[in-house]
């Protein structure tokens, strides 16, 4: 008890504990539990009486130096890097990433934008900065990236819908409903995709390609739907010919084009264009070839007429 209550049993003027010669001695005061054996430690030392355990200099030194360089790192932006490299050699470096929802973009941009080095540590890896790096790239809409411990990221996407390809002169570009550019055209199934031609086009084309839907035959011969001054459409088929649709009454124009079409085998003929921009009348431009034998038939009729035998009464 004597080390605990300082002045008990002590005679009038007798000296009281010190550390390092300061006195410590209070009347009935006695230190709390978890102070008593360091103030007691410090007394000794203070007294010369206290002897260090052996190797405490090199285990002080090695806590100071290991203390200055952990501090130093921190002043210099790495410590990050240092948790990386040890806890990736310690069973958490990412060694499987797992990528769902991608069609139209490759695996080896997504992994490009993780930017895993091989060494990357699962624990000190930010995963909302790499979700933030796959969301630039042209197709993702929407990308989570989650952590799977001990040792596998995975990727999440959801791609924007193509809906057609739009030609401004020598551009052409997968663009969205809404007319967003998605990104260049890049071939492969792309090439399904309707093809708009013309400023403007973007805009009209959902409500047009309603209208052509509602005529599966002619919705497949077509190639191109080219925007004319942004007021007007032109169709562009797949044996070369050119329809030219009105202004106003488009709908009208595509149920009289069907009709001759199945009644008269009009888009099947030797023609170039259908000319309906017209409300009175329809104007079917021939092909040069085929206009140059309607020429040479009309050329030979009035020779024939001249040859034909008189009759005889």
């Amino acid at each position: 008890m004597s080390a605990l209550k300082w002045g008990q049993g002590k005679g009038k003027g007798a000296a009281g504990p010190a550390l390092f010669s300061l006195p410590l001695s209070f009347d009935h005061f006695v230190l709390p539990r978890v102070l008593r054996r360091p103030v007691r430690i410090l007394a000794r030392l203070g007294e010369g009486e206290f002897q260090a355990p052996r190797f405490s200099a090199a285990i002080m030194s090695a806590v100071l130096i290991a203390s200055s360089g952990a501090y130093g790192a921190y002043l210099g932006g790495h410590a990050d890097g240092i948790v990386q490299s040890i806890t990736a050699r310690t069973g958490f470096a990412v060694d499987q990433v797992k990528v769902v929802g991608n069609r139209q973009t490759s695996e080896i941009d997504i992994l490009d934008r993780l930017e895993l080095d091989g060494w990357t540590s699962l624990i000190g890896f930010d995963a909302e900065a790499a979700r933030e790096r796959i969301a630039t790239l042209p197709w993702i809409e929407v990308a989570a990236v989650r952590k799977v411990y001990p040792h596998t990221l995975e990727v999440r996407v959801e791609e924007r819908q193509a809906f057609a390809l739009w030609q401004q002169g020598s551009d052409l570009s997968v663009i969205e409903k809404d007319g967003a550019v998605i990104a260049p055209f890049s071939g492969g199934k792309q090439v399904l995709l309707p093809l708009l031609i013309g400023a403007g086009a973007p805009a009209k084309a959902p409500e047009f390609l309603a209208k052509i839907e509602k005529y599966p035959d002619l919705a497949t011969r077509i190639r191109g739907y080219v925007r004319v001054g942004d007021r007007r459409w032109d169709l562009k088929l797949d044996n070369g010919i050119t329809v030219k649709l009105p202004e106003d009454g488009e709908d009208q124009a595509l149920a009289e084009l069907v009709g001759m079409d199945h009644d008269k085998g009009l888009l099947s003929r030797d023609i170039a264009a259908v000319d309906m921009r017209l409300s009175d009348r329809l104007v079917v431009q021939l092909t040069p070839e085929a206009a140059t034998q309607r020429e040479a038939a009309l050329n030979e009729k009035p020779k024939m007429l001249k040859r034909k035998p008189e009759t005889k009464i």
